[in-house]
């Protein structure tokens, strides 16, 4: 495999945020007097990647829509500040240095289905934004990580790529997008289906990519 760019997740492959999303979600919900809404990392694991209307009916199926997407928007705007406010040394072992490496010989971007923000707030906590070329994200495209990862792809001119992710979401979008999945199998899913594997973000530097 040789590509010309690697495309990344955040959630399961750059770092471990679940802990800190909770304690950001679970401000909101005290503020509001939903304590028994409260969340912790583990319910979460399976939720990452999710769009948010897709979250909001599985974390808080017990309120109305369009009341619970509402709910979720104001959790994720408190999580957001929160992120903001906290250090965040959640990255993975060996991001940044792996990510150096591998910025040598290719042109690095990333795609999430979060909101926007998110990928922006990601790199500039782990110190690597100046490695990536560009990003999207849901928020952006309000599309499925597929169609997604294709806009980014026809917007940056890229001619060959892979995706690396940890999901079964992550694999299905590659698949749709035309390009192979890497799995990150430190993450949070068991995807069916890839191209390659790494157990940590150093063993990148190992595929022949």
């Amino acid at each position: 495999m040789e590509f010309e760019s690697l495309i990344f997740d955040i959630d399961g492959t750059l770092w471990d945020s679940r802990a800190l999303v909770a304690e950001g979600y679970n401000i909101q919900l005290r503020r509001e007097g939903l304590q028994h809404l409260c969340t912790d990392a583990e319910e979460l694991k399976p939720l990452f990647g999710l769009v948010m209307e897709d979250l909001a009916d599985r974390l808080f199926a017990s309120i109305p829509a369009p009341e619970r997407y509402e709910l979720t928007k104001r959790c994720m705007k408190t999580e957001n500040e929160y992120l903001h406010e906290n250090p965040c040394d959640i990255g993975y072992p060996g991001v940044r240095a792996t990510l150096e490496k591998l910025k040598e010989k290719h042109r690095l971007f990333i795609v999430s289905n979060s909101n926007c923000g998110y990928p922006e707030l990601c790199m500039g906590k782990l110190g690597i934004d100046h490695l990536f070329e560009g990003h999207l994200c849901f928020g952006d495209t309000g599309t499925p990580k597929g169609q997604t990862i294709r806009r980014l792809m026809e917007r940056h001119g890229i001619a060959s790529a892979c995706y690396i992710g940890d999901t079964q979401g992550d694999m299905e979008a590659s698949e749709a997008a035309g390009i192979p999945f890497i799995w990150a199998a430190y993450g949070f899913g068991n995807p069916e289906r890839y191209a390659g594997r790494i157990d940590c973000m150093e063993e990148l530097l190992t595929l022949e990519l």
